[in-house]
């Protein structure tokens, strides 16, 4: 399965994934708009989008906000096989992998401030008798361990049988709980707390506690918390067997047996709250706004989610509760995650400073882009 880490390690993921070349010279597009976003970070995520399509990428969409206004830049083409460029209106859907774990992190936060959930409990208390296995004991796994990636849970997304491609292909869709044991067949990567490790597995179990604390599916929690309140009206969480992305969209692709492949169509349930989220740049720009702002949890919650306690090595970033974090070369902090899946690799995130940045690449680029160097130009 596709699903790419945090910002934090974007970089790795994106140069362990091979492409094609194309030859593509097609400009960059700008949706028309009284730009209130600086001229100068239009241009120079312009020139980035373009030069990532020039080394073969078949399309990006940039988002950028700023002062109320957003402007979307696309470069490259919605479809290779026609060769139509990707429009700047309507809005483009795209599947938006991890970046969904911030979404499954504010409903947990929002659930703390309710007093419905408790950071420091074990997931005992809310799965019980559901987490055990070769050196996992969900007794000695706080909720906030699987926030922060510091659980130790083997990954259920490494098994051949997690392939939401093919998944699709065959008609197959799966649930939480096939998945849950489909990981725990594994042995624990390490002890609760002893160190940071992304695993998918714990935001799997994260909207499983969702749904077993209010009683509700986690995508009705999802619309009712954040897609409806805000609102995001092109972000939804497809149900099982629904491939098709609902709205206008870009092909994804990826190189599967050599062939460069359109990996547009998947089932959804496989990455499931881990990585089957659908939204626009606009949204996710909307999204990451309104939760620095404060709008979608109180103060204390915000403060504990977006506190960076696990430092990468070898990195600027810092993971907190579902979000990264890094202090940019122009003082600007940002936050936010990435997401890869089949078909798109995403970047997103904002500043307390009300400016936001949504980057979307319809396939992984056969050398990493300068993530670091991407969002300074959009946000410094």
């Amino acid at each position: 399965m596709r699903i790419a880490p945090s910002v934090l390690v974007i970089a790795a993921v994106l140069a362990a994934s091979g492409c094609s070349v194309m030859d593509m010279d097609s400009p960059p597009q700008i949706a028309p708009s009284a730009v209130t976003v600086s001229p100068t970070r239009v241009d120079q995520v312009r020139a980035d989008i373009d030069e990532i399509v020039r080394s073969g990428i078949a399309g990006v969409l940039a988002t950028l906000t700023e002062n109320g206004q957003t402007v979307t830049l696309t470069a490259g083409v919605a479809d290779i096989a026609t060769g139509a460029p990707i429009p700047m209106a309507p809005p483009q859907q795209v599947r938006v992998g991890s970046i969904g774990k911030t979404f499954v992190a504010t409903i947990i936060m929002q659930l703390v401030g309710e007093g419905k959930i408790r950071l420091d409990d074990s997931i005992e208390v809310y799965l019980p008798g559901k987490v055990t296995g070769n050196g996992v004991d969900g007794r000695a796994i706080t909720v906030r361990q699987i926030l922060q990636h510091r659980s130790g849970l083997p990954e259920f997304s490494s098994d051949a049988e997690i392939d939401e491609y093919r998944a699709g292909l065959r008609g197959q869709t799966m649930t939480p709980e096939q998945e849950l044991a489909i990981a725990l067949r594994n042995p624990a990567q390490f002890a609760p707390g002893a160190r940071f490790e992304y695993t998918n597995t714990n935001y799997l179990i994260a909207a499983m506690i969702i749904e077993k604390v209010t009683g509700s599916t986690y995508s009705e929690e999802l619309t009712r918390r954040v897609t409806a309140a805000l609102p995001l009206p092109d972000t939804y969480l497809p149900a099982a067997g629904e491939l098709d992305i609902r709205g206008p969209h870009p092909k994804g692709y990826a190189t599967i047996d050599g062939v460069r492949t359109d990996v547009s169509r998947i089932e959804p349930s496989v990455p499931w709250a881990s990585g089957a989220l659908v939204s626009t740049g606009a949204d996710i720009n909307h999204f990451y706004m309104s939760l620095l702002a404060g709008k979608l949890m109180a103060g204390t919650q915000l403060e504990e989610m977006i506190a960076g306690e696990s430092q990468m090595e070898g990195s600027a970033f810092k993971y907190g509760l579902g979000i990264g974090s890094m202090r940019l070369s122009c003082g600007a902090q940002y936050f936010g995650h990435t997401g890869g899946i089949f078909g798109y690799l995403t970047v997103a995130g904002a500043t307390p400073e009300g400016r936001a940045v949504t980057i979307t690449l319809t396939e992984p680029p056969s050398s990493p882009p300068d993530t670091e160097k991407l969002l300074e130009h959009a946000l410094c």
